[in-house]
């Protein structure tokens, strides 16, 4: 009995004990938690105002800082794009004020009727929009607009001023190279955060690839303001703003002059010029016409013009046609051919072709102009004569190294496609198309599992199905000069002053077609030569400068033929390679000839020695129903 009494007498204490203890522990857990909301409670009302901005942000207003977009010049260091001041008024509906709203005076302000007011702001209400959310009210207006508002502003709280800047294109040239910038829209928001709906992104053109080295970064100012809504000056001397880092500087391939001289000549004119120093691939003149002026794309007036140029569809003036319309090559893709040809042990520099006005094989089918006959590979590039590379085709589409056409046919695609043709460049201009390389599956479904060359022979000259873009033809001309190789063509040769910067990486390699002797380029070279010296191009000679070309007429079953010309100059160490399209305009040597060669003299001696021939081609006129 008395060992259990002590047992529980030890329990007892034990017990005791332990409830001290426990008592001691729940004492100190909530000690310390009260210390922690102590501490807590000093960090936020002393230390910290971040708090503080929520909870007073009546007197508290956030302005967002946008960035000054980057310039961009021409390759001579010459400006292209610049920026220009211009004001949105912003709206905050819930500071407007029911009762005592001055609506006749503020309407009078800003120029604009009670009906436009109340449209205004039951959009401004509206999702994606809110009452708590500031928008634009009214967008870009000129400095000279906003010096006669902003006096009278503050009597109308709810509406504040945030500066911007609007693109400036003093040459009015290069549109199409150049693009235009746009509001951005919901889809757009959604797919990129840093974009809220009403900023300014790049539409088109350079603009919008390098989008995200033109725009900067926008900053953030936090702004106090006193009942009336007039701003006093900024929080803490700007301890929690974020400044906008301007855009970085853009310095473009182009060259300003020859630029402007293409866009000369081939005013009046549908179709394009694009000119590439094959030594880097950088696009030296790249015009599409018509064109328009750039300007017209900014600011207030940007929705009516761009509706003006919408419906004008004879011109069509916002078609890209250097990137975005495909033609068939015509007799310029004979220069492809022969390398083919070539390459496949088929063809060497003598081998003799009989043209009887056209293939004899079909019944003089595809037809060709008068010329001697037969005739050796470089006199048949000379003469551009239709029979000589329909043999050619027909040869490689034949070879019995295949066990079938198919196999033959699969193999000349993928050499053609090395040149670049039927697939994007690669280039950084926005929009580009591929062209066109009629695909085995596609004549299977157009002639059934039985068709032969005799039903695809025009693709050898160029026609048929085959389509290139004018980008692709110029890159083509560039990679005979460079004798099998060329760099991806491209319009940007720095970036912020940074010619090594990482994003023209890819400009610098090199890349190499399924051709790769070079014998067989001087071959088409010397071809190229004799069209010059004695052939279709004969008659655009230039005193003083060798250089090297290939007409065209490229069918159109929509009307008068293309006009076609390709070429590069000089002969020797070549520096420029172009190609000329001109709609309508019939034979390659009548007007895309002229155009090629003037802008070749124009860039290499900077003067022009055939006035004449300049003055033909700048008056006339294949729009306005010469044709």
């Amino acid at each position: 009995m008395q060992r259990i009494i002590k047992g529980l007498s030890i329990s007892y204490f034990v017990q005791v004990s332990l409830f001290k203890e426990k008592k001691y522990l729940i004492m100190g857990m909530f000690v310390l938690v009260g210390l922690l909301f102590i501490a807590r409670l000093f960090y936020i009302q002393v230390v910290d105002n971040s708090y503080k901005l929520d909870a007073d942000n009546q007197a508290f207003r956030k302005k967002t800082e946008f960035p000054a977009r980057g310039y961009i010049y021409d390759r001579n260091n010459k400006l292209l794009v610049y920026n220009e001041a211009a004001y949105d008024v912003m709206v905050l509906p819930k500071e407007i004020s029911k009762t005592d709203f001055d609506t006749a005076g503020f309407c009078e302000l800003m120029g604009i009727t009670k009906e436009v007011f109340l449209k205004k702001m039951k959009k401004a209400i509206q999702a994606p929009n809110s009452p708590r959310k500031e928008s634009v009210f009214e967008k870009q207006l000129s400095p000279k607009d906003y010096a006669s508002i902003q006096e009278h502003l503050y009597r109308y709280k709810g509406f504040t001023v945030v500066s911007r800047t609007l693109r400036k294109y003093p040459n009015k040239t290069a549109a199409h190279m150049l693009g235009y910038i746009g509001e951005a829209d919901k889809a757009m928001t959604e797919k990129d955060p840093y974009y809220n709906e009403g900023d300014y992104i790049g539409i088109s053109g350079i603009e919008k690839t390098y989008e995200n080295v033109l725009r900067g970064k926008k900053g953030m100012r936090i702004m106090m303001v006193d009942v009336h809504n007039r701003e006093k000056g900024s929080y803490l001397n700007g301890l929690y703003d974020t400044m906008a880092v301007p855009g970085k500087t853009l310095t473009s391939t182009l060259d300003l002059e020859l630029q402007m001289y293409g866009e000369l000549l081939m005013q009046n004119k549908s179709g394009s010029a694009v000119a590439i120093d094959p030594r880097t691939g950088e696009i030296l003149a790249l015009v599409t016409s018509p064109g328009y002026d750039p300007n017209l794309l900014v600011g207030r007036e940007r929705t009516k013009n761009y509706a003006a140029l919408s419906l004008d569809t004879l011109a069509d003036p916002l078609y890209n046609r250097a990137t975005m319309a495909s033609y068939p090559p015509g007799s310029t893709f004979k220069l492809v051919m022969a390398l083919i040809g070539q390459q496949m042990g088929l063809l060497g520099a003598e081998t003799r072709y009989p043209c009887a006005h056209g293939y004899p094989l079909l019944g003089g089918r595809p037809a060709c102009h008068p010329h001697a006959s037969p005739l050796a590979l470089e006199a048949a590039i000379g003469a551009s004569c239709n029979s000589y590379f329909s043999f050619v085709f027909k040869s490689v589409i034949e070879d019995k190294k295949f066990s079938d056409l198919y196999q033959a046919y699969a193999n000349w695609r993928d050499i053609v496609m090395s040149f670049n043709i039927g697939q994007r460049t690669g280039s950084d201009l926005a929009n580009e198309l591929k062209g066109n390389v009629p695909s085995i599956k596609y004549y299977n479904k157009i002639f059934g599992k039985s068709w032969k060359a005799s039903n695809v022979i025009s693709l050898g000259i160029g026609q048929a199905e085959l389509l290139v873009t004018p980008l692709q033809n110029a890159n083509i001309v560039a990679i005979i000069a460079n004798k099998g190789w060329y760099y991806t063509p491209h319009i940007v040769k720095a970036v912020g002053g940074n010619a090594a910067d990482t994003l023209l990486d890819r400009f610098r390699v090199k890349h190499y077609t399924m051709v790769k002797d070079t014998a067989f380029y001087r071959v088409v070279i010397r071809g190229m030569t004799d069209a010059v010296e004695s052939g279709t191009a004969h008659s655009l000679q230039i005193n003083g400068i060798d250089y090297c070309a290939k007409t065209g007429t490229a069918e159109n079953p929509h009307g008068k033929s293309h006009s076609v010309f390709v070429a590069f100059a000089p002969r020797e160490n070549p520096r420029i390679a172009i190609a000329v399209l001109v709609e309508n305009a019939g034979a390659g040597s009548k007007v895309a000839g002229p155009v090629a060669t003037l802008m070749m003299e124009k860039y290499l001696s900077g003067k022009i020695s055939r006035t004449d021939l300049e003055k033909r081609i700048i008056e006339e006129n294949l729009i306005a129903g010469s044709h």
